[in-house]
């Protein structure tokens, strides 16, 4: 008599990631500038916005992914390869 082994049940496949709600371009640009280090007054400038315009970008990204810190922008900026 030969032992065989064999694994009676197949590992279900992970269940794919929900997906994160979709930045419009502008909020992807503005993303891009503080992540790389810039001021909310330097890139308002830069996009020739007013730093108020660049600040409610930054509240909506915060709340489309819930986001609650500078550093975790950063850190979403990197992922995404901004």
């Amino acid at each position: 008599m030969s032992l065989t082994l064999a694994t009676p049940y197949a590992e279900a496949p992970a269940p794919a990631p929900a997906s994160a709600p979709v930045l419009a371009p502008r909020e992807r640009e503005t993303l891009r500038h503080i992540a790389a280090g810039r001021t909310y007054l330097q890139t308002a400038r830069h996009m020739g916005l007013s730093k108020h315009t660049v600040d409610a970008y930054l509240r909506r990204i915060r709340a489309k992914l819930n986001i609650s810190s500078t550093a975790e922008l950063t850190r979403l900026a990197i992922s995404l390869g901004l």
